[in-house]
């Protein structure tokens, strides 16, 4: 009866600010990083007088926090009321279940909703587990004596539990947080969660013969996700982390923020069937264009530990210039879009190279691989080879002149956008043998660098950043978005850290 879900995590590679407004674009890439939710009942059998029941119970799980709520959930206005200590209270997953439930109200005929019923009488379940990826054990590994390398974090068991940061700097004991890699952990967690339920109450059907990329049964996983993802972070975001986890890598255009509009009114009481039917009736305008790194290309993210910075903090800063100076702020976000054009172009001439003649491409890269950029133009030994390296010098132009353009932005608005210290590290990094580009991904700021490398170069750099004290994480790009895990051997891993955790 448990149904199994999971969503990535993403890097957004373009797209930093110009993002949340449209029609700009960003690309955006999932990752192998995944959040899992298990949906089950909480009892084996309805119990016999459950029929009379006006609420029904709700248990949310997260071993890695060793913490477990319950709830109460109201059959009749869905509303969730939190039974245990407020402490272990997670927003996004008390939006996602009134949120999902009320969606099967809303598309259900008389006799689905007997169904539906009856199933939310046994009660629900639910467990929530991220990969190690979304969080930071760099303390941890350097608490041990270990080296800042990949190794160190393979050698952590899955799911390992998660540390939190609850003293500042100055010493003062502040409100505990999860130390993060920005991953986008919250939008991947809060997909996971409303497929899984989706699924389980028989709204769609996630499995992998009726689940393709223009399938209806994910714009509904879409819809409902964006919506109660937005409801626990109180503002109508871009978008772009909820589509990721949805769909996969892709080039994205955020929808018009009024299609939530009548999210509005579940604030002043109108039921949630309601308000549920009126959002998936509105019309989502958000664009959706495949896109993925070409082949033998790869994603590696560093963690340079100087700490994190507050993305929402950024973004005022960034808005508050662009009232100031209207007119600055519009010449770079044109310029900036232009370039970030370029990159997409590049790769998308690289994509199709590689689809036309795999050998000459594969040749090129198995070379620049090994060498540095200034090198390449001397591989080109034929007109095929010549299209490949001068669209990888192409892209790698198209990135310095997007990095330009984001760190005088950030001089600008007085945020540090890309400051100093991931100048010189990416400076370092796209002087390295194999490395295509780097950059600062999403926001920016000093959480984390990115760089796309060719062929098997990722080792190196990883290691190379090792010595100026970054740690390469594992995450890589996986263009797949929300899968239903079935009879897959992480579902087995998963059954086995929920086990072996003891929560207290």
């Amino acid at each position: 009866m448990a149904v199994v879900a999971s969503a990535p995590g993403k890097v957004l590679m373009t797209g930093g600010y110009l993002i949340l407004e449209r029609p700009n674009a960003g690309v955006v890439l999932s990752t192998n990083a995944r959040f899992y939710a298990i949906v089950k009942p909480l009892y084996e059998e309805m119990k016999p007088d459950s029929w009379a029941w006006a609420w029904t119970d709700v248990r949310l799980t997260s071993p890695q926090l060793s913490r477990e709520s319950m709830y109460k959930l109201s059959l009749k206005n869905l509303m969730l009321q939190c039974v245990s200590s407020s402490e272990s209270r997670n927003p996004f997953v008390e939006q996602a279940v009134p949120y999902a439930i009320a969606a099967a109200h809303a598309l259900f005929d008389e006799d689905k909703k007997d169904a539906l019923h009856k199933l939310l009488l046994q009660g629900l379940d639910i467990t929530i587990l991220g990969c190690n990826d979304f969080y930071s054990y760099r303390n941890q590994i350097e608490a041990r004596g270990l080296p800042l390398t990949p190794e160190s974090l393979a050698a952590l068991p899955p799911f390992t539990s998660i540390t939190f940061n609850a003293e500042e700097e100055n010493g003062q004991n502040c409100k505990p947080e999860v130390a993060k890699t920005g991953l986008g952990s919250s939008a991947a967690m809060t997909t996971a969660v409303v497929a899984a339920l989706l699924h389980y109450l028989g709204v769609v059907d996630l499995s992998p013969v009726s689940k393709n990329e223009g399938s209806a049964d994910l714009d509904v996983v879409h819809i409902i996700a964006q919506t109660a993802h937005c409801i626990a972070q109180g503002k109508i975001g871009s978008g772009f982390d909820v589509s990721s986890a949805v769909y996969g890598s892709h080039r994205y255009v955020r929808f018009s923020p009024d299609v939530l509009s009548s999210a509005q009114d579940a604030l002043n009481g109108t039921p949630l069937q309601e308000v549920m039917a009126a959002i998936l009736k509105g019309k989502w305008d958000h664009e959706r264009t495949k896109f993925s790194l070409p082949p033998s290309m790869n994603l590696l993210l560093g963690e340079p530990g100087t700490g994190g910075s507050s993305t929402p903090s950024m973004v005022g800063a960034v808005k508050r210039w662009q009232k100031s100076d209207p007119a600055k702020a519009q010449e770079t976000w044109r310029k900036l879009s232009e370039a970030n054009s370029k990159l997409e172009i590049q790769f998308n001439i690289l994509s199709k190279l590689a689809e036309e003649n795999w050998n000459a491409y594969k040749c090129v890269l198995d070379i620049c691989s090994k060498q540095r950029s200034e090198k390449w133009i001397e591989q080109s030994t034929e007109p095929s080879q010549e299209a490949v390296v001068k669209a990888l010098l192409g892209a790698r132009s198209a990135m310095v002149e997007i990095r330009n353009l984001m760190r005088q932005m950030g001089e600008a608005a007085g945020v540090p956008i890309e400051p100093e210290s991931q100048t010189r590290l990416l400076d370092a990094t796209m002087d390295m043998e194999g490395v295509l580009l780097a950059g600062v991904p999403g926001a920016g700021g000093f959480d984390a660098v990115f760089a796309v490398t060719l062929g098997d170069s990722g080792s190196n750099v990883a290691k190379a950043w090792s010595s100026l004290n970054v740690l390469a994480l594992l995450v890589r790009e996986d263009p797949h978005g929300v899968s239903l895990e079935t009879g897959d051997p992480i579902t087995k891993e998963i059954t086995a850290a929920v086990s072996a955790v003891h929560i207290e």
